[in-house]
């Protein structure tokens, strides 16, 4: 008896790695590519002369792909099966992110980040919602923080690409880095199998797409569903709109490309170490505990990066914002999918995901009209600072803790 528990366990074990793996290598190319595309910006503000405004429309139409991908994927995933979302996602931004590095022009370039972004804002709430349902309640929150972390390595590889390849190869050229290896990651997923808590059943067969979306809005889930829509907004809001300007940010500061590449590299380091603590801290202290107190610092380190004068300060607070705010990140995926049961989950994880990427929209959009109107970088990162504090008010008043409870 006591061996086949054992094995039992074991099995679990080695089937519980491979999900995080194959989910995990996924999850670090989509990174790559979103990390490639704040230094590619600032390469294609110098090649092709854009202004601050058009910069700004690059990242935010990449978070109005996001949007759309987040919600039709998502409401798909209830509909159809978490794999298959998962495959198709990968297939099409892997496609348009190769097919991106051929542009010559900013509105086919804008058009193929459009499908990237469907994408990759697909792919995000379904897999973590596949892997969520696919592990037992007492380390599954530590098993989503650990899949987000794929995120930093993903952000690492690109600033070391950004670093080393655009100044010497170019912008093209570490688009396609992103875009080939994808395919692995389709290969990978071939044979991952669908979620044990979901199948296609007669009863997700005969739900219509608007009841799954009347249901996330119903009494019961509709607090749940109102503090993650203000969480999402405000943490994606702030993300898209500091990180995807940090290297452009470093070069309105005074240093060069290829020197603002390099101390971005430096502060994404910190990303791992967030994401491995928030890992711990969300089995040990739960979701509310990790949400709150990263996002605080998260805010503070905002506030000193926007007004930060000399190299040391710039780099340590850029560093403490790559640290909380990616551990954040880490469990914001763990906590949206344990909101709801099966059969709206992925509409419900689809839904606040699509609400954060209407924030990633304004974000970008806000920093390029801002500097074109002659604010500067500290005033800007102050309203960052505000947002994520509203995030914080939310979960603290409208969040339920949510640690190793067993999902319905």
């Amino acid at each position: 008896m006591i061996n086949t528990v054992t094995t039992n366990k074991f099995q679990q074990s080695i089937s519980r790695n491979k999900l995080l793996r194959v989910a995990g290598v996924g999850w670090l190319f989509d990174a790559m590519d979103v990390g490639i595309l704040s230094f590619v910006i600032a390469a294609l503000a110098v090649e092709w002369g854009l202004t601050p405004g058009q910069s700004g429309w690059i990242g935010s139409i990449n978070s109005i792909g996001m949007a759309v991908g987040a919600l039709v994927f998502g409401v798909l995933a209830d509909k159809v099966g978490r794999k298959q979302i998962f495959m198709w996602t990968l297939v099409l931004f892997s496609i348009a992110s190769g097919l991106s590095a051929f542009t010559t022009t900013l509105a086919a370039f804008m058009t193929l980040r459009f499908l990237v972004g469907m994408g990759l804002g697909g792919e995000l709430p379904v897999a973590s919602t596949l892997v969520s349902e696919s592990v037992e309640a007492k380390e599954r929150g530590r098993v989503v923080v650990l899949l987000e972390s794929f995120w930093a390595a993903g952000w690492l590889i690109a600033a070391l690409i950004s670093y080393f390849v655009i100044p010497s190869w170019g912008w093209r050229s570490a688009l396609l880095l992103t875009a080939i290896p994808a395919i692995y990651a389709i290969y990978l997923r071939w044979n991952l199998p669908d979620s044990p808590q979901f199948t296609v059943k007669a009863e997700s067969k005969k739900r219509s797409v608007m009841q799954n979306i009347r249901e996330v809005w119903s009494k019961k889930y509709a607090r749940s569903t109102l503090m993650l829509w203000v969480l999402w907004f405000t943490v994606v809001f702030s993300y898209y709109g500091m990180f995807l300007w940090l290297p452009s940010v470093m070069v309105g500061k005074g240093f060069n490309m290829i020197t603002s590449f390099k101390y971005v590299l430096i502060m994404t380091l910190a990303q791992l170490p967030g994401y491995f603590t928030a890992a711990w801290f969300i089995e040990k202290f739960g979701r509310k505990f990790v949400l709150v107190s990263y996002l605080i610092g998260t805010a503070v380190s905002a506030l000193i990066f926007g007004n930060a004068e000399t190299i040391v300060a710039l780099l340590t607070s850029g560093m403490f914002l790559s640290f909380f705010n990616l551990g954040a990140w880490g469990a914001l995926y763990a906590y949206t999918p344990e909101q709801y049961p099966a059969i709206i989950r992925g509409t419900g994880a689809g839904m606040a995901a699509a609400v954060g990427r209407i924030g990633g929209i304004f974000g970008p959009l806000l920093v390029g009209s801002l500097l074109t109107a002659g604010y500067d970088i500290g005033f800007i990162f102050a309203i960052f600072c505000g947002a994520i504090i509203i995030g914080v008010v939310g979960v603290i008043f409208l969040g339920q803790e949510t640690k190793q409870i067993e999902l319905e």
